[in-house]
């Protein structure tokens, strides 16, 4: 029996392209925020040295306390710029706005369709998604790291593009295989540890590039560079990130198979799915590893950590709309 609200349907649709707009409108003031008037970055040292200056009164080029940002666990300091935290300031509500919209589109769905909004690539982009975005809002929520949002806005709005112009289904009920609550169990976790998996890679990404280009160069490039924390704090923010979601997507990955036994009747079967996720899941065991033992390299790890953000993209996409197996459900 088909019992899905159509108008609810409607204002769930109607919430995802707001929320769209909202994303793309916050990235375009966050990149801009970015590329606006270069602020210089001032090694603690350098800040040392001006704060016994200013304290002696020695040097009458010193600048001022007030212009000196000393943020209590920041790495080194960084001289306040006008248009670009102002910008910044004014884009970070967007994006608030913009969760809360996600949410209720998420919230709606569910309403519409009297089941959890999660039961295609569709909506499973959606989860993902917000969960990317909220925990970017939570990691950058200090107003120095804000305008990194922007990165993790780029590939959220690219997904969710790609899920509303090209993966959309209506509202429907699942398939009968999908009416269990372990797909409000497994599914959820599932989705929030790929979209903090997607904070972790923006910043590993974040990290090379910084390592690419130490020093800032002329125009727009060089002030975005110029305004990126320093590579220290890049890796050890997707290192934190990984610490958080690893757990979570391991414990997902074991609701998974605890469904499968009651659905399939066995815990593992080597699904594409499945085994594409155990893939991915060793991968970032072994950037934890990398990231914990002696000798290695933090670049060699950070490219181990995009590897798996990679092997999930292609878990998303590529087994669910090009291989055939147990976990087709993507509702095209």
């Amino acid at each position: 029996m088909n019992n899905i609200d159509e108008n609810v349907s409607r204002y769930s649709d109607l919430l995802f392209g707001t929320t769209l707009t909202l994303y793309v409108l916050a990235m375009i003031m966050f990149l801009a925020a970015l590329a606006s008037t270069r602020s210089r970055a001032v090694n603690p040292a350098e800040a040392q040295n001006s704060n016994v200056l200013v304290k002696t009164g020695a040097g009458s080029a010193t600048p001022p306390p007030a212009a000196i940002d000393r943020t209590p666990g920041k790495v080194g300091a960084r001289e306040r710029t006008g248009f670009g935290d102002r910008i910044a300031k004014m884009a970070f509500p967007v994006v608030i706005l913009g969760a809360i919209a996600h949410l209720g589109s998420i919230v709606t769905r569910g309403v519409a369709t009297d089941r959890m909004p999660w039961g295609n690539m569709y909506e499973f982009i959606s989860l993902s998604c917000v969960a990317g975005v909220i925990a970017g809002i939570v990691v950058l929520r200090r107003p120095e790291n804000r305008p990194l949002l922007s990165f993790v806005l780029v590939p959220v709005a690219l997904l969710m593009f790609i899920a509303g112009r090209w993966l959309y289904t209506q509202a429907a009920p699942v398939v009968p295989a999908l009416k269990s609550y372990w797909l409000a169990i497994h599914v959820s976790i599932v989705s929030v540890g790929s979209g903090v998996f997607l904070v972790s890679g923006v910043a590993s990404a974040l990290y090379l590039i910084k390592l690419r280009y130490p020093e800032a160069g002329a125009g727009v490039w060089g002030r975005v560079l110029d305004r990126l924390p320093s590579a220290q704090a890049l890796d050890r923010l997707a290192y934190k990130t990984v610490v958080f979601a690893f757990p979570l997507f391991g414990l997902g990955v074991i609701c998974g198979a605890i469904w499968a036994e009651s659905a399939w009747g066995r815990f593992w079967g080597w699904d594409p799915k499945e085994t594409v996720s155990f893939i991915a899941w060793i991968i970032y065991a072994a950037y934890l590893h990398a990231r914990a033992t002696a000798g290695w390299r933090n670049t060699s790890a950070a490219w181990i950590n995009i590897a798996g953000f990679v092997a999930m993209l292609f878990n998303l996409f590529i087994i669910n709309l090009v291989v055939s197996g147990l976990h087709s459900y993507a509702g095209l």
